[in-house]
């Protein structure tokens, strides 16, 4: 296990994809934060956040000492119409990353939140909340239309990240969208807080697909949390504004199985630490610490 490095992301710091109208931690201090707390990479986080010039993003991370490890890309992938969007954010962020030296990942998600019906209800998808077959086969050509794009212009990869409040989050949703993706073109990014919030269950899903498995997100669940969102109808954005995504170690993800799981498969890529917050919640420096002692507990 000791080629794995450990990474956080902006998300811990509040700063998150869904376009939330409030005031953010400045970017300087968010990567001084993380590497102080010792971490050796961070993912881009919203575009925008960090600089979006090649040169300027890699005199900013060179001020902190960080990798870019990946960046995070949403995209409407059951509306065909947003397809070609998708590949023109995905490639602004693969050129990006590819313009500071690092390979570029792009890990690829829904546009999640976006959907009233998945969004009110994550943690508790039913079968009837889900894609027609119609629309499984646009999502699924959407990302290997982005995937192909990456590929073919900047070498990179594509890692496609299961969600609560999208419309991939459970088992039943991951299996199906591995089944109808090429292998070559789409892996997969696993985050252990929103499979288990999903109803998964994360060693078994990397036993399940350790193949396909090309980034990990290290997320915890609070259990006590999720089930009073679950019982009383708590939407996404509240469940997370009552931390339902707690400090590693504190929940419901067993993550030293998770690390066996990780070790027998031969897992060599990033771990990034997420702990959703949103912005102004908690005190991230602090967690961010704790996070990264409970893994170094782990042999991380």
């Amino acid at each position: 296990m000791s080629s794995i490095k450990i990474a956080n992301a902006p998300c811990s710091w509040g700063v998150l994809e869904f376009g939330l109208d409030a005031q953010v931690t400045d970017c300087v201090r968010v990567l001084g934060e993380m590497a102080e707390s010792g971490y050796a990479g961070t993912e881009l986080g919203d575009w925008g956040f960090l600089p979006t010039e090649p040169e300027a993003l890699r005199e900013t991370l060179a001020a902190s000492g960080l990798s870019m490890v990946a960046a995070f890309v949403p995209v409407e992938l059951a509306n065909e119409d947003a397809h070609q969007a998708g590949v023109d954010r995905a490639l602004d962020s693969a050129r990006l990353l590819a313009g500071v030296g690092e390979s570029a990942l792009i890990v690829l998600s829904d546009e999640n939140g976006k959907d009233e019906i998945r969004t009110s209800h994550a943690g508790r998808i039913k079968a009837d909340h889900g894609l027609t077959e119609a629309r499984w086969q646009n999502f699924a050509r959407g990302a290997e239309k982005i995937a192909r794009a990456v590929r073919d212009e900047t070498g990179g990869r594509v890692a496609f990240h299961p969600h609560c409040a999208g419309f991939v989050e459970t088992p039943q949703e991951v299996d199906n969208f591995l089944r109808l993706t090429d292998p070559e073109l789409v892996g997969l990014c696993l985050d252990t807080g929103h499979c288990t919030f999903g109803g998964g269950d994360a060693v078994q899903a990397i036993r399940d697909h350790a193949d396909r498995i090309w980034h990990m997100h290290f997320k915890d669940l609070e259990p006590n949390v999720a089930d009073r969102a679950r019982s009383t109808g708590m939407d996404y954005f509240n469940a997370v504004a009552s931390g339902v995504f707690c400090e590693l170690g504190k929940g419901a993800v067993e993550f030293k199985a998770v690390v066996e799981q990780l070790e027998r498969i031969d897992y060599s890529g990033w771990i990034v630490v997420e702990q959703d917050v949103l912005p102004g919640m908690g005190t991230p420096i602090e967690s961010a610490r704790r996070n990264r002692s409970y893994i170094e507990s782990l042999g991380l």
